[in-house]
């Protein structure tokens, strides 16, 4: 299989590693509104996935080729904090590489993305079919529409809106090809059979409003990954990071240990 390019990382800061993951369709301008603190106490890596931002020309079409090129970002023994499709690579590595992965915070995200039988706590198949066809036509559009969505029934959603929309224009949108790949990743990955295996220190952060990711799918990683910490945001949608940075960044911590 064909390596990926090495991908774009953002360093900054001083002390123990710590690598942010973000999710479709971003890239790692999305944590603009709280890498300012976190760089006082910690080494930052901000990594651009596979075909966003400045990792434009690393595309990969596979999940698998995709988590091994992130992993390789990871220095060994980091704390990683992963939103969304982040989170999904998080639990990816730190299942399969534990001594590169410490401890991990999973953000607004889920082993499962999309419905199956006997999984109900996802999308439906049809919300990302409909994200498919409209890139096709107009993926600028199709972005600022995920962004609020992402925000909707949140407090703060309008400055969270703003925020994030902001923060998109700091780097390349995510190639046409990249954003396909992403949503294929979406669509088709189902981690819940290695998740009981995940037993690196585990904080789960997510907001109870969330229209991407259920709360119950939160809820469910942090039944099935022993030891792990649930914080439920009660008025918090897809972006607790950008509506409540005081508490991710405790979530960072707490993990940290």
């Amino acid at each position: 299989m064909r390596r990926v390019r090495p991908l774009h990382v953002r360093i900054e800061g001083r002390g123990r590693d710590l690598v942010l993951l973000h999710g479709w369709g971003f890239h790692s301008g999305a944590w603009d509104g709280v890498a300012g603190e976190l760089a006082s106490r910690y080494r930052l890596h901000r990594i651009d996935l596979p075909g966003h931002g400045r990792s434009q020309a690393c595309e990969a079409p596979g999940f698998e080729q995709a988590a091994e090129a992130v992993a390789r970002c990871i220095p060994e023994g980091s704390v990683v904090a992963g939103w969304s499709l982040g989170g999904l690579f998080a639990q990816r590595i730190a299942a399969s590489s534990r001594s590169r992965i410490r401890a991990v915070a999973l953000v607004a995200s889920t082993p499962c993305f999309v419905q199956r039988d006997g999984w109900g706590e996802a999308m439906a198949p049809a919300t990302l079919d409909a994200f498919a066809r409209d890139l096709e036509t107009n993926a600028p559009d199709t972005l600022e529409h995920f962004v609020r969505l992402n925000a909707l029934d949140g407090v703060g959603a309008r400055q969270a809106v703003r925020e994030m929309l902001k923060a998109l224009e700091t780097a390349p949108m995510a190639t046409p090809s990249g954003l396909r790949d992403g949503l294929r990743w979406l669509r088709e990955t189902d981690l819940r059979g290695s998740t009981p295996g995940l037993v690196t220190p585990c904080v789960v952060l997510h907001g109870a409003r969330d229209r991407i990711a259920p709360v119950g799918a939160g809820r469910w990683l942090a039944r099935e990954i022993r030891g792990a910490r649930l914080i439920e945001l009660q008025d918090a949608a897809h972006l607790p990071f950008a509506t409540h940075p005081r508490a991710f960044i405790e979530a960072v911590e707490m993990a940290d240990g």
